[in-house]
């Protein structure tokens, strides 16, 4: 958010609250995007409505939208509903849609982030009460970008999470699939001592690039990534 190469701005349509970089003002073709996806969500849930519902995998006809044959496949690489995908989905469908105006798009969703850049960039992890929030954020290399970096919490915000954790941050080539895997693994740590055996079933699961863990004092990481102190802002 401190960086001054792009231009900032916001998209915010019900419960579809973005934060948007790109290279130029792309509100309008950003908000087109949101309408369209959200619309083809809603038509879905409206025939399908246990999609909206369920917290295990459904399966789902070839004939469906694209964002939604992405939601299934996330949510059944990590055995939770298909709306454990929604914010990432959202993120990276519309941020596909922006690099077709803009060789850079950033997307914040709710936590969930969609990143295609051309440069360096450092990926702050808010982690509510912990010690360690904003002490620490993610060096993101511009060659491992596009990539999905998405945030579950038991202690912050409103999504359902089974767990305690502070902050599960989850790296993968597709935000819908770093989303599922961000709730899957949220719902695993109930403490501290979850963190080691945790981070193993992340590598384990062949999906994901990198992920974090805070809870409490305590923080966890595996990947392909820098974890960097942040300055004092």
């Amino acid at each position: 958010m401190h960086d001054k190469d792009l231009v900032s701005y916001s998209v915010i349509v019900r419960e579809t609250d973005l934060y948007i970089r790109t290279t130029s003002d792309l509100n309008g073709q950003a908000l087109d995007s949101v309408l369209k996806y959200r619309r083809q969500i809603e038509e879905y849930i409206s025939y399908h409505p246990e999609f909206a519902t369920t917290l295990k995998p459904l399966i789902i006809n070839d004939t469906s939208p694209e964002i939604i044959k992405d939601m299934a496949m996330a949510s059944q690489k990590f055995d939770v509903g298909p709306m454990a995908a929604v914010a990432g989905a959202i993120a990276e469908f519309v941020g596909k849609d922006l690099m077709k105006y803009s060789d850079e798009v950033i997307i914040e969703n709710g936590g969930d982030i969609f990143l295609s850049s051309k440069r360096n960039r450092t990926v702050a992890i808010y982690a509510g009460n912990s010690p360690l929030s904003g002490k620490y954020g993610l060096e993101i290399k511009a060659d491992a970008t596009p990539l999905g970096i998405c945030t579950s919490s038991g202690t912050v915000g409103h999504s359902l999470s089974f767990g305690k954790a502070d902050a599960v941050v989850t790296l993968a080539d597709s935000a819908s699939l770093a989303d599922a895997a961000a709730t899957a693994i949220g719902n695993m740590v109930k403490s501290k001592n979850d963190i080691n055996p945790v981070l193993d079933y992340a590598r384990e699961s062949g999906f994901l690039k990198g992920i974090v863990i805070i809870k409490d004092d305590s923080i966890g990481a595996w990947g392909n990534m820098e974890l960097c102190e942040l300055p004092e802002i």
